[in-house]
């Protein structure tokens, strides 16, 4: 058998992902004839790794890592009864190491909002991904903060009424993107 590409796993996986990011940062730019800001492919200070999106809107800063995996997007327990812990699958693939990558971001996205002098911001971790399967009826999954959905889902959670009013949006949008710059 030949491969189709001369190109290593990694530089395929990154041109898929790539794609997906780009797909939803197209979808959440609706948002912003809403009122609401967005800010794509920020940079993780003192890291090559980058935040795909982050959308601010009336419940705050949601921090928004794109996925585009195939197969079914599910929650399992697994373990035994005395040691049952919930895990994220994807196509019967173990992904929960997505669910603490999406938390650092938010985690270096509270610093980036302390050091502009707005550390009552609420924070939401999201995890979205596009063009994967769900069951039928499916709602979001949520792993404690870590908010694990669809695009559409995505749309109506950061439209939820929240704290921030649609001036506040445009005053916290400025100097955060100062303090986490494009990648």
């Amino acid at each position: 058998m030949h491969a189709l590409t001369d190109d290593p796993q990694s530089t395929t996986a990154w041109a898929i992902g790539a794609r997906g990011e780009r797909q939803l940062g197209v979808a959440l730019d609706v948002l912003l004839q809403e009122g609401l800001e967005v800010l794509h492919d920020r940079r993780i200070p003192g890291s090559r790794a980058n935040i795909d999106h982050l959308v601010i809107g009336p419940g705050g800063v949601y921090v928004v890592d794109a996925k585009r995996y195939e197969g079914k997007v599910e929650h399992r327990i697994v373990g035994n009864f005395f040691n049952a812990q919930r895990r994220l699958f994807v196509g019967n693939r173990d992904r929960s190491k997505l669910v603490a990558a999406v938390r650092q971001q938010a985690g270096v996205v509270r610093m980036a909002l302390e050091s502009i002098g707005r550390p009552e911001i609420p924070i939401t971790p999201v995890l979205c991904f596009v063009e994967s399967e769900w069951r039928l009826f499916a709602k979001p999954i949520r792993f404690d903060d870590v908010h694990v959905l669809w695009p559409k889902a995505l749309g109506q959670l950061v439209r939820e009424p929240g704290p921030l009013h649609p001036a506040a949006i445009h005053q916290l949008a400025v100097p955060l993107a100062g303090a986490l710059p494009q990648a």
